[in-house]
């Protein structure tokens, strides 16, 4: 009987403390990072259009919104920025494919278009972000969440060397 009591005490605790980790995971979401808008292209044939007549290179972010945690970081510590929408004004071309798991998040059309990139470049880890020319060849990318800080000397060679 004691071994019964204390396997559902064990049990008890275990999912209070797993419902307790989403409850601050959601909070973390609702954070208001509406102050900084970026120019997201919104499609890859206009993407590249905008890079030719520009002569800025493209950076593709793949991501999956709705379910990658380093994503979510990535997102509010590198887009969200002052920093980054000064750079990304001034040198690149910006294109998000978001690879959502929900339905709801982007159209079908959008979500094919996305399916369609993220094969074409063999994406298989998130975060990835890529730079490429305006007629879509790849030139760099990163995969991964690093520090914030590491990416910025990664896109400032990538602009230099375009």
């Amino acid at each position: 009987m004691r071994k019964l009591v204390f396997a559902f005490i064990i049990c008890f605790f275990s999912t209070q403390v797993y419902f307790a980790q989403e409850a601050i995971g959601l909070d973390e979401e609702y954070i208001d990072n509406s102050e900084i808008n970026l120019n997201w292209m919104p499609t890859y044939k206009e993407a590249l259009k905008k890079s030719r007549k520009e002569k800025k290179p493209l950076l593709i972010y793949f991501t999956g919104s709705d379910w990658c945690g380093p994503c979510k970081v990535l997102d509010k510590d590198l887009f969200h920025t002052e920093k980054f929408k000064s750079l990304a004004d001034k040198n690149l071309i910006l294109l998000e494919v978001d690879i959502p798991r929900r339905l709801d998040v982007i159209s079908l059309d959008k979500m094919k278009e996305n399916k369609i990139l993220q094969k074409k470049y063999s994406v298989k880890s998130f975060p990835t972000l890529m730079i490429v020319n305006h007629r879509g060849k790849k030139i760099a990318e990163k995969k991964g969440y690093i520090i914030t800080e590491y990416y910025y000397p990664f896109f400032e060679s990538q602009i230099n060397k375009y």
